[in-house]
């Protein structure tokens, strides 16, 4: 029942049975190992599951078995490349039902506080749990944003009383959240956003515009942060609130993109009213807020990002070429080993980041890296693939056109997870200026007031 995200498909002639990494392999041993962060301290060293963690993981096998949506396998399977697709069902109902079932049964944000709808679960159970629920873990899509960016940021900031009205909710299943950071004129540049939020009373009146909000036509909720302060520079003139995106002057206009689907949205709001208690983090401060979001979004894009590498090797066992099976040519096998080992790297970068988080540091820089790394190797497995394919690459269809279906949209989704979640260029700088400790780039408006700064239709 178990399916391992790490069980990939390793580099094999086709015909030969599949290597896999699930439970009491020495590769999951030594992954386990790596987010517990122990110390060697023989030449014998034991990788399994402690006692413990064996009865967690064996009680969550044995629940996953007994009430994940099976008819649902083997669509989920075909699923990771680009968008899910399930022919008979709505993935955000789906998506919901399942959250719902898992919040019942104690599985639901797990790791988060028992008060806020968690179980209070280490880093290591998480891990297990993840591994458990395999391909079902893709029904979960719709609330990743929530339970991975925008619940941590509310847990840091809100009220009790909004950490109790919300956060139960978020990981039951029954509201759904966004992040509506980026605008047309600012692009990564979050500090440099035209958002106005404008205190009247003990209210709030948002008036500007935010796009690629991804899910906004399906939430709940959202976290927004906007400029209250444009007298001073533009980091310290920021606040964040949290809103309904039901409320009045709200319009959500999605996005048709190249690939057919619509999943990023324009969000307008026209004197919208938000209440002070909707506040997260003090007036002024929505800059220090926006990080715990930020680095929050990046370990979950850089962690749950599929890269396409198991397909990939599969696709070259089975590729005709004109002298024999991609998978035996040298500069295939070649490609392919450069990103196995790229994939492994992400997956004990991001146990790494759990285990830090076990500790109670915030999200630091480093969960750049990941994002970075997998965001490039999308494009670059998607691009080879169709390299690979020629002319057939064109193609595209539900039966043995499905491969190249799947490449081509992947190829042409794999812009978009390069932007998301912060450009490649600016996570570049944030690995070399806040983790390797190089000199920052030059920026000539870090001090200048926001309303100061040059620049066309303000």
């Amino acid at each position: 029942m178990s399916s391992c995200p790490g069980r990939v498909a390793l580099l094999r002639r086709a015909g030969t049975p599949k290597t896999t990494m699930g439970p009491g392999s020495a590769a999951h041993r030594f992954a386990l190992r790596s987010v517990r962060g122990t110390k060697e301290e023989s030449s014998k060293m034991n990788f399994d599951d402690t006692p413990q963690e064996a009865a967690f993981r064996e009680t969550a096998r044995k629940w996953v078995d007994a009430n994940a949506p099976k008819e649902l396998h083997a669509e989920l399977s075909k699923s990771s490349l680009g968008r899910i697709r399930l022919a008979k069902h709505d993935i955000v109902d789906v998506g919901k039902a399942w959250q719902k079932k898992k919040f019942e049964g104690n599985w639901a944000c797990l790791h988060w506080p028992k008060q806020y709808g968690g179980r209070d679960a280490t880093p290591i159970e998480k891990v297990i749990w993840q591994q458990e629920e395999g391909v079902y873990g893709k029904l979960t899509q719709p609330f990743q944003i929530g339970e991975g960016m925008c619940g941590p940021t509310v847990m840091a900031f809100g009220s009790e009383d909004a950490k109790r009205r919300h956060l139960p909710k978020l990981a039951s299943g029954e509201e759904i959240w966004c992040q509506l950071f980026s605008e047309p004129s600012a692009g990564s540049d979050v500090a440099g956003l035209r958002t106005r939020a404008e205190k009247k009373g003990d209210n709030w009146v948002v008036n500007g515009q935010k796009i690629w909000t991804s899910g906004a036509h399906y939430s709940d909720f959202g976290l927004l942060i906007a400029r209250t302060d444009p007298n001073v520079p533009k980091h310290k003139g920021l606040t964040m609130f949290f809103l309904d995106m039901k409320s009045p002057g709200v319009e959500v206009r999605p996005i048709k993109q190249a690939n057919g689907m619509q999943e990023f949205n324009e969000v307008y709001f026209t004197d919208v009213v938000i209440s002070d208690s909707q506040r997260l983090g003090a007036v002024g401060e929505g800059w220090s807020v926006s990080l715990t979001t930020l680095m929050n979004e990046r370990m979950s894009i850089g962690s749950r990002l599929a890269t396409g590498v198991p397909e990939m090797f599969e696709f070259c066992s089975n590729l005709m070429l004109e002298d024999g099976l991609a998978i035996d040519d040298p500069a295939v096998r070649s490609k392919l080993a450069s990103w196995a080992v790229k994939s492994s790297g992400l997956k004990y970068t991001s146990y790494r980041a759990i285990s830090a988080l076990s500790k109670g540091d915030r999200p630091g820089p480093e969960n750049s890296i990941g994002k970075l790394v997998s965001g490039m190797m999308l494009q670059d497995i998607a691009t080879y693939a169709m390299d690979l394919q020629g002319a057939a690459g064109v193609l595209t269809g539900a039966d043995e056109e499905t491969v190249q279906g799947q490449f081509q949209q992947m190829l042409l989704s794999s812009p978009s997870m390069r932007i998301a979640g912060g450009t490649d260029e600016i996570l570049r700088n944030i690995i070399a200026e806040r983790v390797l400790g190089l000199p920052g780039d030059i920026r000539v408006d870090k001090d200048v007031p926001y309303n100061k700064i040059p620049t066309k239709g303000r």
